[in-house]
């Protein structure tokens, strides 16, 4: 049986037997064009040991296709950035009131998070604004405690800030929609900074400036931004105001960001990968230092810890991002962690360390103890029925449920949602839930809304509280749904191969061809090899053991793979697995190619592996391939030419895209899907628009369709019935005739106010919705409408 080796906050992973009835994965090679040959030799330029060839696919099929491109793309020095003015008025409004706080000797805190990107973004406001206030005295953080606390602003601690003189709170990672929480310290005279990158408000917050990227065009370079690149942003424009104040470069800062940036997962596109790029240049750079010379030993030593040295994305994704959130995970408190990346005193970090060490041992081996008891419910679970995992347990730890969520998820090719009624007087379940290929959790979960008690989150990932007694019933729910959405099709984990190669391309030369795309992370994954007819030796096992030398249960297997392209072996690993599960004979694999900088040499991380078979299944029962045009420039005269259908507009669900699939199998042509990122207005202008266009076209009494109404607000039918709804209570009234729109002004409004107040949110939080839904499908990854396509034709 093939079994994939998912990659979550450790690579290391527990063996254990397969759940009852679990199909077998999906594997999918990107379709892909090769690429032009006067491209090849612009990527050669960079590679000069090797053809380049194999990068150069890849970049070509990512959407890098033009010199200027792949020179930006490589080069951080070439490429230009965004200016942090670019914000607009929100960012000269948080200035002016920034430097009237050191004009007037007011004391700022820093309002953080507890996560990664959090606790960066914290240290970067904290070194950034120390330049200009004094730290202790003048310059403060708070960051909530993730057990007691949660995410977010909260009454509890605004108090705790106006006890303590604060006149000013600058947040980060956090704050966008705590009105009430704002409207509160407002009330006491204390002024907020917002700057976050989650999801807007409806409206704007009463706030003295919110910077936040999503108020910016999806196609702008700093609409990607993660917590801690927004605050850089706010330091280089305070940088900028005030040149002559700082004492340190504020480059000095970068390699905070780029810790943030990996480990929150973000698009590495635009000046998210510019920044990442530079940082892990600064983070390189300063590790290679003695300790005592470091400008951050206590990132140093963590480095040390972990046996990395800082000049890889995979040093922070599986080194540094895993170990600053496992403090939160495991203590609650995790204020520690920012004297971890900002102090200078090397005794005090290396004893941060030393701890922060220690709780991501324990966040292993509590993950490890609720997984295993996942796993014993699984055993009990028929999957073939289940298209929803829901488990819960009073015993469970909260702190890591969304780890083993994720981990049983890709496992399993399901959604999974983990619950725990820990310490819960409230009688309130909490959890977290994560879902895999083209599942749209977040919609998933907000159907049941009416049986949740809080829910957040995105397609991906959510999390969410019920009440205990809820659960059967909210099981029961989502598992009827999605079993409604994708009718008889069997869910089964999918495995993304992005280029074939055999044995004798692995080499050091290919490793460096494939690090001209990093940082790799969303939007640009680290390279999945397809190797095929391949056979392994010289395979054995151990335990890993942890820093102290006690031997905890995580297992690694190496061995050496060949196939009949090369009689030299190369050299691998596979984390969470024994020897014994390596098949006999030919297989097929797919891999990831790494440099192991503990024993210094080259090497495939094993993903999956299956006896070998000549051809992948899906490729064979779609014969009309699926194209990624979007970052392309393709035009439809090049349609024309290869007989390609074109979807053009972006969907807003997965229900669009399985007709065109569908549409794509009955015409025998391949599809290509061709939409530019969208570009939305702010759902009030929206409404805006509607309104005035409705009062034209009732004094006029010009007739105009649906679709014409529709194509000119950029919105979907259930807003735009939800919109015509909100006009009649503003007294406009709209009727059918012949197809078309018809609207009537009346003289007065047809219901109260408090009504036309409820109608327009409706309207307005619909807009929201489905603009949060197309920017999902904007970048949905191919593999994923792949595997809706091998779904459409499994079932």
């Amino acid at each position: 049986m093939s079994r994939l080796s998912t990659t979550f906050e450790s690579n290391n992973q527990i063996p254990k037997n397969p759940p009852a009835m679990q199909p077998q994965p999906h594997w999918n090679l990107i379709t892909t064009e090769q690429p032009p040959q006067w491209f090849t030799e612009a990527v050669k330029r960079y590679t000069p040991n090797s053809s380049g060839k194999f990068a150069a696919s890849l970049l070509w099929q990512r959407g890098i296709n033009q010199v200027e491109q792949l020179e930006a793309f490589i080069n951080p020095k070439i490429y230009k950035s965004a200016s942090a003015f670019e914000f607009g008025q929100e960012m000269q409004l948080a200035i002016a009131r920034l430097t009237g706080a050191r004009a007037n000797r007011e004391k700022v805190a820093i309002w953080g998070d507890f996560d990664a990107d959090g606790i960066t973004s914290t240290a970067v406001l904290w070194d950034g604004l120390g330049q200009f206030f004094t730290q202790d005295t003048k310059l403060i953080y708070y960051i909530p405690n993730r057990i007691t606390e949660s995410h977010g602003l909260n009454i509890k601690g605004i108090e705790t800030l106006i006890k303590q003189g604060c006149k000013l709170i600058v947040t980060c990672d956090t704050g966008s929609t705590n009105i009430q929480e704002i409207a509160y310290a407002n009330k006491y005279g204390v002024d907020i900074i917002v700057t976050d990158h989650h999801t807007l408000p409806t409206e704007r917050p009463n706030v003295t400036a919110i910077i936040n990227p999503r108020y910016l065009p999806s196609l702008h370079p700093l609409y990607n931004l993660s917590g801690v690149a927004v605050a850089y942003k706010l330091v280089e424009a305070l940088y900028t105001a005030l040149p002559n104040i700082a004492q340190q470069p504020l480059e000095d800062l970068l390699d905070l960001v780029a810790v943030g940036l990996i480990a929150d997962l973000v698009q590495l596109s635009g000046d998210c990968r510019y920044l990442a790029q530079r940082g892990i240049q600064r983070l390189q750079t300063d590790f290679q230092q003695p300790p005592a010379q470091r400008r951050r030993p206590g990132v140093g030593r963590l480095l040390e810890l972990c046996q990395k040295s800082g000049d890889r994305p995979t040093d922070i994704s599986f080194g540094l991002g895993p170990r600053i959130n496992a403090v939160s995970r495991i203590q609650g408190d995790a204020r520690f962690c920012v004297e971890l990346l900002t102090s200078r005193d090397q005794t005090r970090v290396s004893q941060l360390a030393e701890e922060t060490e220690l709780a991501n041992a324990r966040r292993k081996s509590l993950q490890k103890d609720i997984t295993q008891q996942v796993n014993q419910k699984l055993s009990q679970t028929d999957l073939s029925t289940t298209n929803v995992i829901v488990l819960s347990d009073p015993q469970w730890s909260a702190g890591v449920l969304g780890l083993v969520a994720g981990q049983v998820a890709q496992e399993t090719g399901r959604p999974t949602i983990l619950l725990s009624t820990e310490h819960s007087p409230s009688n309130l379940a909490r959890g977290s839930a994560r879902s895999i290929n083209s599942v749209d959790l977040y919609q998933l979960v907000k159907d049941q809304a009416h049986l949740l008690h809080k829910f957040g989150g995105h397609p991906f990932a959510a999390g969410l509280s019920l009440p205990v007694e809820n659960i059967p019933l909210f099981s029961e729910a989502i598992n009827q749904q999605l079993r409604q959405t994708i009718g008889t099709a069997i869910l089964a984990p999918t495995i993304q191969a992005d280029i074939k190669v055999q044995v004798a391309d692995l080499s050091k030369e290919l490793f460096l061809e494939f690090k001209l795309l990093e940082p790799c992370g969303m939007g640009n994954p680290v390279p999945k090899l397809l190797i095929q007819n391949c056979w392994f030796k010289n395979a054995w096992h151990r335990n890993q053991q942890d820093t102290q030398g006690k031997k905890i249960q995580y297992i690694k297997t190496e061995f050496d793979i060949l196939d009949n392209s090369t009689v030299n072996p190369f050299p691998g690993i596979w984390w969470g697995h024994y020897k014994e599960e390596l098949p006999e004979g030919k297989c097929d694999c797919i891999a990831e190619l790494d440099y192991n900088s503990f024993k210094k040499r080259y090497e495939i991380r094993l993903i999956a592996v299956r006896p070998s078979t000549n051809s992948l299944p899906n490729t064979q029962k779609i014969s009309n391939p699926i194209l990624d045009w979007r970052h392309s420039l393709k035009n439809s005269a090049l349609s024309t030419q290869h007989s390609t259908l074109l979807l053009e507009e972006c969907p807003a669900s997965w229900d669009e895209i399985r007709a065109w699939i569908k549409k794509s199998y009955h015409v025998n042509q391949p599809l290509a899907l061709a939409w530019s990122k969208p570009h939305w207005e702010p759902p009030q202008e929206v409404w805006y628009k509607l309104a005035g266009l409705a009062k034209y076209l009732a004094r006029t009494q010009q007739p105009v369709t649906r679709i014409q109404v529709r194509d000119k607000l950029g919105i979907g039918d259930q807003p735009l019935h939800l919109g015509l709804k909100a006009l009649r209570n503003l007294g406009i009234k709209s009727t059918f005739s012949d197809r078309n729109l018809i609207f009537v002004e009346s003289s007065k409004p047809q219901s109260n106010l408090s009504s036309a107040q409820s109608a327009l949110e409706q309207f307005l939080a619909a807009v929201q919705e489905e603009q949060f839904q197309r920017a999902y499908f904007a970048e949905v990854p191919l593999s994923a409408v792949n595997a809706m396509a091998g779904r459409i034709f499994d079932s």
